[in-house]
């Protein structure tokens, strides 16, 4: 496998819960010091190929301009903006538009392979879609396989 050098580390989120809303937290490893009575907690982390499948889902999930104070005014997708929308074909094409315009964005992708979005199997509630994506990281020759992640349109 090809160097991870530029796929850097970073802060491992773990999902909470996702009731309404996937909410994420930072993640801790426990660690024993010794001669100590107790053991600690360190923020954990992740590198690498899982660092950039988190950095991508995190794109994805933030709403684009959410972090313009902290001068990234084009940091996030426009998924949001589809919330309340029928599920059409029409809808899962602007989807996939919304998904390809932000992968655009990530300079550690060196090319987007796929994305697919399809309404959830076997559910009875149709206002979902499953969108699966691989792309390929930079300076990496094998593809990195994201999802499926589950869009609720909430119409």
């Amino acid at each position: 496998m090809a160097s991870t050098d530029p796929l850097l580390t970073d802060l491992r989120l773990e999902l909470r819960h996702y009731e309404l809303r996937p909410v994420y937290v930072a993640a801790t490893e426990l660690r024993v010091v010794p001669r100590q009575p107790r053991q600690l907690a360190d923020f954990g982390r992740v590198d690498g190929r899982g660092n950039l499948e988190q950095a991508i889902v995190m794109r994805l999930l933030t709403p684009r301009g959410e972090l313009a104070a902290l001068g990234h005014p084009e940091y996030g997708s426009r998924l949001h903006e589809l919330v309340g929308t029928e599920n059409t074909p029409t809808t899962r094409n602007r989807i996939k538009l919304y998904v390809l315009e932000c992968l655009q964005a990530e300079p550690r992708i060196e090319k987007v392979l796929d994305v697919s979005v399809e309404p959830v199997p076997g559910r009875p509630n149709r206002d979902r879609v499953d969108v699966t994506l691989r792309v390929r990281p930079l300076g990496d020759a094998e593809a990195l396989a994201i999802g499926p992640l589950t869009l609720e349109l909430g119409s």
